[in-house]
């Protein structure tokens, strides 16, 4: 059931929890205790959050810093904040929100940190890699990587530091399943795929929180022209978008762990439940894959991964 995230040799549970809506739609404490300890009793292992995650490392740090034996723990930086010194991928900032993570986290290390979705161009230049892999040598850190998409996902994946990269993987985002997952497995990097229920696209955004409505409303005029339906996917009665979503992404090759980010316990239930009935079938994803190919070749630029 656990996966190695590549070259790391770390297990991870093929489902994470992301802490985005921790910081963005400021979820109680409690809330936030109850469903990190549900899923890390029911065996979900990897925990994902980030700086720029308002609140999110402080409510991570409360809720399961006296199990952290338990979970890999996996943040990101590289933002400029007004409390931390230094300019956005600068060495100085990047090292002071290393350690302002550890701080709030309530930890000794972290497992993961990524540069959060920077430019080419920075990855090229350097220094923002540079001072990760310092903090890697100190002991702060056990491992570094990249989140982002694109291109500057493959740049990361084939760069000798780089242990793991999080990318977009989802039935309505898959340019870097043929872009980027390649490189990752030619070099054996650790990947977490970010968004895999697509904002839950089969839905108008209008059901959304507000946050997140023009966010999720790209992934929707995309899941609308490409004109799937759960019957022409030969699925069990009762398999609903959000599980066939999960299960798509989790198809794909080389991908070791997704990350979703709900807080309604029940939810959370629901995702781990999806992960247990396994793969789609080669026929299913393959449905999906050309249903992507044809409505992204419509339009007049080719559907590149979201950021």
């Amino acid at each position: 059931m656990y996966r190695t995230l590549g070259q790391t040799g770390v297990s991870v549970s093929p489902l994470g929890f992301g802490a985005a809506p921790i910081g963005l739609l400021a979820t109680e404490q409690h809330q936030v205790s109850t469903v990190l300890h549900q899923l890390l009793d029911l065996g979900v292992n990897l925990i994902d959050t980030a700086a720029g995650y308002a609140g999110s490392e402080v409510a991570i740090g409360i809720a399961v810093s006296a199990r952290r034996n338990e979970f890999v723990l996996v943040s990101k930086c590289g933002q400029a904040f007004d409390d931390l010194p230094g300019e956005a991928w600068s060495p100085e900032v990047i090292t002071a929100t290393v350690d302002r993570a550890l701080r709030r986290l309530r930890t000794d290390h972290l497992d993961v940190m990524l540069l959060h979705s920077c430019e080419l161009d920075v990855l090229q230049q350097g220094d923002a890699l540079g001072a990760l892999i310092k903090a890697r040598d100190a002991g702060k850190v056990r491992f570094v990587g990249y989140s982002g998409d694109n291109e500057a996902a493959a740049f990361a994946a084939a760069l000798p530091d780089v242990a793991v990269v999080e990318l977009s993987v989802n039935l309505c985002d898959q340019a870097n399943i043929d872009a980027v997952l390649p490189l990752t497995q030619a070099h054996n990097v650790g990947v977490i795929a970010k968004r895999p229920i697509a904002n839950s696209a089969w839905r108008s955004p209008e059901q959304l929180p507000g946050l997140y409505q023009e966010y999720a409303r790209s992934y929707h005029e995309r899941f609308t022209a490409m004109g799937v339906h759960l019957e022409d996917l030969g699925l069990d009665a009762g398999t609903d978008w959000a599980e066939v979503a999960i299960r798509f992404t989790l198809s794909q090759p080389h991908v070791h762990t997704a990350i979703i980010g709900t807080t309604n316990p029940e939810n959370a239930r629901r995702n781990v439940a999806a992960v247990t009935h396994g793969p789609l079938s080669t026929a299913a994803v393959q449905h999906i894959r050309d249903a992507f190919a044809r409505a992204s070749a419509k339009q007049s630029a080719t559907w590149e991964a979201l950021r």
